[in-house]
């Protein structure tokens, strides 16, 4: 079984929109035994919140229900639990490996990393593009997917 955890700042708009894309995707190509997937933040900031709403509408308008989800904070602890932890951005690479306590078994990257153009995942928070989040978040999680299960095809 892979497991995968997806973190990124608060747990309320990108880690949360992958957590529940790849569920989606995993669920598509007949995998969900063969996966364990969710998401957490590096703040505490949202700890316990519910899904931001433009993120919960973004997900509903391609058939994905995100209900019950609230956020959680990332722990030391999760680095042994998960095979991958799958970053948004830079700035939460960095704030993983200190939560974590560093990386050394190279678990820790980055969404994008998984496509043809690595870089940090549109934030919405400040811009409020869920579009630009929806595609980035989308094309990663394929990708990742088709790393983990090279003989699915998307």
């Amino acid at each position: 079984m892979t497991k995968i955890l997806f973190v990124c700042h608060s747990d309320i708009c990108r880690s949360l929109m992958a957590e529940f894309v790849m569920k989606d995707l995993v669920k598509q190509a007949g995998l969900e035994d063969q996966f364990r997937i969710a998401s957490s933040a590096t703040s505490t900031e949202e700890i316990g919140c519910p899904v931001y709403p433009p993120a919960r509408r973004k997900l509903a308008e391609h058939g994905i229900s995100c209900d019950g989800k609230t956020a959680r904070q990332l722990t030391r602890g999760d680095y042994t639990r998960y095979d991958l932890l799958i970053g948004m951005d830079r700035a939460n690479i960095r704030n993983m490996a200190r939560i974590c306590g560093g990386d050394p078994d190279g678990k820790i990257k980055r969404l994008l990393d998984f496509t043809d153009h690595p870089g940090d995942v549109a934030a919405p928070w400040y811009t409020g593009n869920f579009d630009a989040a929806w595609r980035d978040v989308l094309e990663g999680c394929k990708g990742l997917l088709r790393s983990c299960t090279p003989e699915v095809s998307l």
